[in-house]
């Protein structure tokens, strides 16, 4: 572990593991070396099978004491010695992070590796596979619950504020709405929207003249001329709330009604207006404008974010609420669709992968660069004992095996000079 600065921190309790096994295979190594310098000085200068020992046993210390050097040569000066082209990764820390990153780059980060992994991995299938199973699908609503209602309760009434007063007013101040709203209500009128939200109005419309007869009589009583017959007014005001009910019934049960159609040609004739008119668009600016300047709208705004953020909050902390109980049936659903659509999968694969590439291109010169960062902040020492630490375990079988093959080797020609 470095520090900030540079320095090493203490070991951690994977580089103590670490530095006891390379400890260990160090005195395996030295070991072998000295029993071969024992076996040799026991068997010098003897003949017959002993001699066959004793060149085993040279040509053992010879490979151990080369390997040594080699080994040692990597990370410090062997015995001390300033033996040139010794004490490599201190002295070319430096280069040595640049080419470690320059071959990640090449062998990791390329575009054609990169899409070759994805493929073979077909990321697409196994969240798939992996969202089909029920626990895993809530598991995922589960959080993503939790993090949208963490980001709703981070949204104070001030940022609605400065949302309202310094993004959406001056833009809707800039922007003519007239013809946005034309384009809107023909587009809806084409499509027949809007037959649906006439039929919802004429229905409570119905029921609350229905419910409400003492309301209306009351209004149209206030209405009528002073001077006529107060015991003409109940019967009169009666039925007329009786013909209004009916009429609005006739209205309500019949699509094509005369007044339905003389609305949907009203709406139309408004569309076309706002469109193409100037006196109707001056109009619709000029009530914008009225609008934008109320100062009930941010208090409005405010008030109606509140309300949505309560409302989505309680639904989404509750884990059996509408909320989370629908976005499960989707995921769940999205999730059957990913498993059995290989065109899908191959599709989202691909996006994935061009993804990947894009964050690669863009972000992973920025990312590799850490490695020579962080080596170049260490000095030499720190950077060989950092290396060493991790590497020079499996090095110290360097060592050993060159104790072993040199001393194979030694018996070897030992033969074969006999025999010559």
């Amino acid at each position: 572990m470095t520090t900030p600065g540079g320095l090493m921190a203490a070991d951690s309790a994977a580089d103590a593991v670490r530095r006891r096994a390379l400890r260990r295979m160090r005195t395996i190594a030295t070991g072998l070396l000295a029993l071969a310098a024992v076996v040799y000085a026991l068997t010098l200068h003897r003949d017959g099978a002993w001699g066959y020992l004793n060149a085993g046993a040279e040509a053992s210390m010879v490979g151990a004491i080369a390997d040594w050097f080699a080994v040692t040569a990597l990370f410090r000066h062997p015995l001390g010695l300033p033996i040139p082209h010794t004490a490599l990764i201190p002295r070319r820390k430096d280069e040595i992070g640049a080419s470690l990153e320059d071959f990640v780059e090449e062998n990791f980060l390329a575009e054609d590796v990169i899409r070759d992994r994805l493929t073979t991995a077909m990321p697409a299938l196994r969240i798939g596979l992996w969202l089909c199973e029920e626990q895993n699908a809530r598991r995922l609503v589960d959080e993503a619950a939790v993090l949208v209602a963490a980001a709703l309760a981070r949204v104070r009434p001030d940022h609605i504020e400065s949302l309202v007063t310094d993004a959406l007013i001056p833009r809707f101040r800039e922007e003519p709405i007239a013809p946005l709203i034309g384009t809107t209500l023909t587009e809806a009128l084409d499509d027949e929207l809007h037959h649906g939200i006439i039929d919802l109005a004429l229905v409570e419309l119905h029921g609350w003249l229905a419910e409400n007869q003492e309301t209306v009589t009351d209004v149209i009583g206030e209405r009528a001329p002073w001077w006529a017959p107060q015991a003409l007014k109940e019967p009169l005001t009666n039925r007329i709330h009786t013909e209004l009910v009916r009429w609005v019934a006739e209205i309500r049960d019949d699509p094509d009604h005369r007044a339905r159609k003389a609305l949907e040609a009203l709406l139309r004739d408004l569309a076309r207006d706002l469109q193409t008119d100037p006196s109707t668009q001056e109009r619709a600016e000029r009530l914008k404008l009225r609008l934008l300047d109320h100062p009930q709208i941010v208090a409005t705004s405010i008030s109606l974010w509140q309300a949505l953020q309560r409302a989505l909050a309680g639904s989404l902390e509750d884990p059996d609420g509408v909320v989370r109980q629908r976005a499960l049936d989707e995921v769940s659903l999205f999730a059957a669709r990913l498993v059995g659509d290989e065109a899908l999968q191959r599709q989202l694969d691909r996006l994935a992968a061009d993804a990947a590439v894009f964050v690669v291109k863009r972000y992973g010169g920025e990312a590799i660069a850490v490695i020579t960062h962080t080596i170049q902040r260490w000095d030499g020492k720190q950077a060989a004992s950092r290396i060493e630490l991790h590497v020079g375990r499996d090095l110290q079988f360097i060592r050993i095996n060159g104790t072993i093959v040199g001393g194979l080797v030694g018996v070897l020609i030992h033969l074969l000079t006999q025999l010559a």
